[in-house]
């Protein structure tokens, strides 16, 4: 699967749903740290990442965009900093020259109105109006990995994002995960059609049957009925 169809499958889905996905899988995955937002409410983005830890200086921007794909969403690894904004228009113009898919950041970026008119999707804790001012060291692992809260990120991994926030999944998952994720969706679809039909989403989960069950088995939980019925609220 490329990163063309990851994306257009994505445009019909959503966070919520490939996290919902994953739980059902058994897929272990991450979710950028709360605070992640994208520049724009409607940006959506889906693809491999593309890795790269910042060190004050845009070159490495650049090289990351060197060895892209087409779709790639950048990761860029600023250490959580909110003191500095470390993408600003001109790497976001040339991002989408590239044709990546989007810039992910853990940290802060600057030029916010540029940024809107751009269109571009750009995803950080938000806006800062000073560039980075620094110029550190390098590290061997510059382009093979970025961190993100407490976990890495490396070109193994898919990336999901939209209002809800940003996943990070196993790449060699992204077939399973998306087709859960559409049959969840239409799943849930199916039922919320019921409901405007007149058929309550408690009748449709057979509540009153799970209360009962309960009362007799008091570790026969919601999703355990869930399951038994085909159900789909909770992942």
């Amino acid at each position: 699967m490329d990163n063309r169809e990851i994306a257009e499958r994505f445009l019909k889905l959503s966070t919520p749903l490939v996290a919902d996905a994953c739980v059902r899988l058994g897929v272990s995955f991450n979710a950028a740290p709360s605070g992640i937002h994208p520049v724009l409410p409607d940006s959506r983005i889906g693809g491999a990442a593309a890795p790269v830890r910042h060190f004050g200086s845009v070159d490495v921007f650049l090289e990351a965009m060197n060895d892209s794909e087409t779709g790639d969403i950048l990761v860029v690894d600023n250490s959580g900093r909110y003191d500095e904004g470390c993408i600003g228009d001109l790497i976001v113009i040339e991002a989408t020259a590239c044709k990546l898919g989007g810039i992910v950041i853990w940290g802060a970026h600057r030029d916010t109105p540029e940024l809107q008119r751009i269109g571009f999707p750009v995803f950080s804790y938000g806006h800062w109006p000073v560039g980075p001012v620094r110029v550190d060291n390098r590290t061997p692992d510059t382009f093979k990995s970025a961190c993100f809260g407490e976990f890495n990120v490396t070109r193994d991994d898919t990336v999901f994002g939209d209002l809800d926030g940003v996943l990070f999944v196993p790449y060699k998952s992204a077939i399973d995960i998306l087709q859960m994720a559409e049959s969840l969706r239409e799943r849930e679809r199916l039922q919320a059609e019921a409901v405007r039909r007149g058929k309550t989403l408690r009748e449709q989960l057979q509540f009153d049957e799970y209360l009962a069950q309960r009362k007799l088995d008091p570790d026969y939980d919601f999703r355990k009925h869930l399951r038994k019925i085909g159900g789909a609220i909770e992942e």
